[in-house]
């Protein structure tokens, strides 16, 4: 549950870099996502296209504030973001550097602890911070979503202890792994370590089939899901025998 609503899917996909609106339209509907996101940048000439487009998909948006580089872009593009697509959710993101992509703590808190006081829904893109998560929860935010690794890297969990270490601490919270990844096996390994739902966009939209890669992800996030359900065995340093020794014949 995100804010209350059951998206169906654990996958949320991103709607930027497809190499044509049909495709994005087919990526979508194979993936199954329940929640897609777009960004209010989107909006200029051919808008009102791109918006019958998504809200033909039926899906849940969640707008998001790319690209801002300060808290007063993210709460002013929010603001917009929420007459647009009439909706209080927002995935917000205030980068604060140009190579990594890597979200300004500061401004990043600054900005959900107004919007979060204007009523909105805030997902934060934010890193595996501990301190910055108990933060925004205490800003008013719901969810919480860390880097995989940099936008657009499709490296997959680079800090997999540091993430692990953020789902114990925060075991009542859903959390979202958002960026980095680029490989269904990279998403289907965050859902296995517990988490509520994986973003992504690059990994499909330039993908050479982005068609079948978005199916492949939303098959990835739900086997994911339901091995962690099912229970994962802790690894072992030393072998163990998977067939009973019972019964061995005894040579005299």
């Amino acid at each position: 549950m995100f804010y209350d609503f059951d998206p169906g899917s654990r996958l949320l996909l991103g709607t930027a870099q497809y190499p044509s609106p049909a495709v994005l339209a087919q990526a979508i509907a194979a993936s199954g996502a329940g929640v897609i996101t777009v960004s209010l940048r989107r909006e200029g000439p051919g808008g009102a296209a791109f918006r019958e487009l998504i809200a033909a998909s039926g899906r849940r948006i969640l707008p998001n504030t790319a690209g801002c580089h300060s808290a007063r872009e993210a709460i002013t593009t929010a603001q917009m973001a929420r007459e647009v697509f009439a909706t209080r959710w927002i995935k917000l993101e205030v980068i604060g550097h140009a190579d990594t992509l890597q979200p300004d703590p500061f401004a990043l808190l600054e900005a959900a602890r107004v919007l979060c006081a204007e009523g909105f829904e805030v997902f934060p893109y934010t890193t595996e911070d501990l301190i910055l998560g108990e933060k925004l929860l205490e800003a008013g935010c719901r969810v919480l979503m860390p880097w995989g690794a940099p936008i657009g890297s499709g490296q997959g969990l680079r800090n997999r202890a540091g993430l692990a270490t953020m789902r114990a601490h925060f075991a009542g919270v859903p959390l979202i792994i958002d960026a980095g990844i680029g490989a269904p096996s990279q998403a289907a390994e965050a859902m296995e370590m517990g988490f509520d739902g994986v973003l992504l966009n690059t990994a499909v939209a330039k993908a050479r089939d982005p068609v079948g890669m978005a199916r492949a992800f939303g098959a990835a996030v739900a086997a994911g899901r339901a091995a962690f359900e099912a229970g994962l065995i802790g690894a072992r340093d030393m072998a163990a025998a998977s067939t009973p020794i019972f019964g061995l014949a005894e040579l005299s």
